[in-house]
């Protein structure tokens, strides 16, 4: 074993915003599909996110802000005082074991399911066009159902939505909150024009079609503080949905940046391709000419690992590295990664369902 420290400094202490970390390891937001129909956390994701506390920050598992946002069948949410209290159990046993999380809040806009939305209602969206794909409800999977286009007066109640969740992670315990605006859910949606066929003054324009995640912004910082909010954005993944990019991502996305930046975040969290397949991106596409747009602290994240993470870090592209799969089977990643220790490999059959078995039965690797 060898220990990488003097090769870089991933693990060395660092602050985003007024998050102090550990170190520049990151856990990423990943879906694990263990929860009830009430999205309720308990003492098994309790003893979960504990056990991965060695991480400089767990960014928790995209959390559903209210019922009409759920696109998934065995997520977790964060409207309820139930939820609340059960995420206080997570943040309780993440900070007494030394860590530090933050919740990802999530709405999936047209990635959803009738069957998951309440009263049978369609899911909502820019605009009436349907997603590619199926999506996972009590009774297997099935294909998302056609969305509705959100009306213009509907607007200021999705950000009420955003504030509540954000609100109840305060509640919660959590330190700080990230904005979910990536993976083709619903601020992502707003932002491409391949599913924002708007002619309101949040469709058209990349101006218009960029309000509604800076008004969501807005109202998170408004309560958090901009030194504990970070946003999420991944400029080309087709996913959720196999939804086509914007026709002018780096006009678009260029111009988000640049008005995220009189917000002073605590960080970018950034999903450099398609998530969780191809770190490759289409033509006329730079990720590191937008990534140098943003002023604040930079999470590079996707299909990492230590050699890729230690060179961009060298390089100055990168500020921490995000890591999502790794953790599933190696609660103890940074000692691992640290240490030249080898990785455990987790099954695809343990990554979605079940209990305890594949989630926190993980040992730490031997000394």
């Amino acid at each position: 074993m060898t220990d990488i420290s003097p090769r870089t400094d991933l693990f060395s202490p660092t602050a985003l915003g007024a998050l102090q970390l550990a170190n520049r390891i990151v856990m990423a937001p990943v879906t694990r599909s263990r929860y009830g129909e009430d999205g309720v956390p308990h003492d098994l994701h309790a003893t979960y996110y504990a056990q991965r506390a060695s991480a400089g920050l767990i960014v928790a598992e995209a959390t559903n802000i209210s019922p009409q946002g759920r696109g998934y069948a065995a997520t977790p949410g964060i409207w309820s005082e139930a939820q609340v209290a059960g995420w206080k159990q997570v943040t309780d046993a993440v900070h007494a074991a030394g860590g530090k999380i933050v919740s990802q809040l999530w709405h999936v806009g047209r990635f959803s399911n009738v069957a998951l939305q309440p009263n049978g209602q369609a899911p909502v969206a820019p605009s009436a066009i349907q997603a590619e794909g199926d999506t996972y409800t009590t009774d297997g999977f099935v294909p998302v159902s056609m969305p509705r286009a959100l009306d213009t007066d509907e607007m200021p109640g999705i950000v009420a939505q955003f504030a509540l969740a954000a609100r109840n992670a305060q509640r919660a315990g959590f330190d700080g909150v990230e904005v979910h605006a990536a993976n083709s859910y619903l601020l992502d949606q707003f932002l491409r024009d391949s599913t924002n066929h708007r002619t309101d003054r949040y469709g058209g324009s990349i101006e218009n079609r960029a309000r509604l995640t800076l008004e969501v912004t807005q109202a998170v910082v408004d309560i958090w503080g901009s030194d504990r909010v970070g946003i999420r954005l991944s400029p080309v993944t087709p996913d959720a949905g196999n939804t086509p990019p914007d026709s002018t991502v780096m006009a678009t996305y260029g111009h988000l940046i640049q008005q995220l930046n009189r917000f002073n975040l605590a960080y970018l969290h950034f999903v450099e391709g398609a998530t969780a397949t191809s770190r490759s991106v289409p033509d006329g596409v730079d990720l590191d000419a937008l990534r140098a747009q943003f002023n604040g602290p930079f999470i590079g994240n996707n299909n990492y690992n230590l050699d890729l993470a230690i060179a961009r870090r060298a390089e100055g592209r990168i500020d921490a590295v995000a890591f999502g799969r790794l953790f599933i089977a190696n609660p103890d990643l940074v000692e691992r990664l640290q240490r030249g220790m080898p990785l455990a490999v987790a099954p695809r059959a343990s990554y979605y369902g079940g209990g305890a078995a594949g989630y926190t039965d993980w040992p730490p690797a031997s000394p």
